[in-house]
């Protein structure tokens, strides 16, 4: 048994370990245990009624929204935003009520804060079948739109940090309509994940109507104020791309996932899950090009590492292998769309996407608790 966590009271743990031995998915029982000891700690911490109440109701939240989610997890999805002011006879309105109905004909489901203007256009066009809806309960704003309301796929929030991990956990591109301070929250909160490696890299789109200038302006002030004065760097352009051809949109998001299909890391290596195996000539193509995103070495084909074989809908994908250096997610975004502009071996299909078994698990240091028992007090590392 770990002793990680212990409650130090003997009944009690061997109760414990019991009942997850007994009843917990398998190879999940140590995660169980760990979430249970950590709302222990909080007797011991006499946390206060508040705090006791957000992570009561974040968990809650959590929990639903994932088993919402997990049936659908072999589907991609595109996370849509923009006003929730926009009418219905706006062209933004229509244009992202046909983006999201040719994303559904294209495999995609669309995934939406669930109320009026540009979310309802995103329900509507996808339809029920292909449709998310993530509310959010505001004091002003908003019962779910008529397109997902009641639907089982429908999750209500309290909120809004709990809603976005909704949003870009499955998320399989993330696109932006026009919008007010929630659409640019989202943008920059998704654009900052993936330039820092929190989120997996997904295509994000900015989409306005023909002769609008929303978005341009937009980009036009990200290249002036903050690439102008170097806060971001000129690769990190590449993490984005703007249209006001809603079929150019659409393209950008299936074309990403035309060679490339997914990543993780494996220990201190980058896994890159292909469609299709690439030439001896390919490889040497892209390892002259961007040998500038490798530590050390070269980059290598390979099949499933051990530690992700077990996803077995993808174990049969080529993979490539190589020690990035990750603080380049940009350069990353042109390693992809370098891998996408190969050539397709013909037969090759879209395959499911990744089910996904998360990140590393951060260790919780907190040596002075009589809960995290420690092997060297002078680190506080856990045993």
């Amino acid at each position: 048994m770990a002793t990680r966590y212990l409650t130090g009271i003997s009944e009690l743990d061997a109760a414990l370990a019991g009942y997850l031995d007994e009843h917990a998915p398998p190879g999940h029982a140590d995660l169980i245990r760990e979430m249970i000891g950590t709302t222990l700690k909080l007797v011991r911490d006499q946390a206060g009624r508040g705090d006791l109440k957000i992570i009561n109701s974040a968990l809650k939240e959590m929990r639903y929204a994932f088993k919402v989610l997990r049936a659908y997890n072999r589907v991609r999805k595109v996370s849509v935003f923009g006003s929730a002011r926009t009418s219905e006879e706006a062209p933004d309105y229509q244009q992202a009520l046909e983006f999201c109905r040719e994303m559904a004909a294209r495999g995609f489901m669309t995934v939406t804060g669930a109320g009026p203007g540009i979310m309802k256009a995103g329900n509507e066009g996808a339809g029920r079948d292909m449709s998310f809806g993530l509310n959010i309960r505001l004091p002003f704003e908003q019962t779910a739109n008529s397109a997902i309301v009641d639907d089982p796929k429908l999750v209500n929030f309290k909120y809004f940090f709990t809603r976005k991990l909704a949003f870009l956990k499955d998320s399989h591109a993330v696109v932006m309509f026009p919008g007010g301070y929630g659409t640019h929250d989202e943008a920059f909160e998704s654009l900052t994940l993936v330039q820092t490696g929190k989120s997996h890299l997904v295509p994000i789109v900015f989409v306005h109507p023909p002769g609008s200038e929303f978005w341009s302006d937009w980009d036009a002030y990200v290249q002036e104020h903050l690439l102008g004065r170097k806060l971001i760097s000129p690769e990190d352009l590449s993490l984005y791309r703007i249209t006001d051809d809603l079929h150019s949109a659409c393209d950008e998001i299936t074309n990403f996932y035309r060679r490339f299909h997914s990543m993780r890391y494996v220990r201190d290596e980058l896994v890159v899950r292909l469609e299709a195996p690439l030439l001896p000539e390919e490889l040497e193509e892209l390892n002259d090009e961007f040998s500038d995103l490798v530590l050390g070495g070269r980059i290598e084909a390979t099949s499933a590492l051990p530690p992700e074989a077990d996803d077995l809908p993808i174990a049969h994908l080529p993979r490539l292998k190589f020690r990035f250096a990750r603080r380049r997610y940009g350069r990353l975004r042109e390693f992809v769309d370098a891998l996408n502009r190969l050539p397709l071996p013909e037969g090759s299909q879209m395959e499911v996407p990744e089910a996904g078994e998360g990140g590393l698990i951060p260790d919780e240091v907190d040596p002075k608790d009589p809960l995290t028992p420690t092997d060297d007090l002078s680190t506080g590392r856990p045993s």
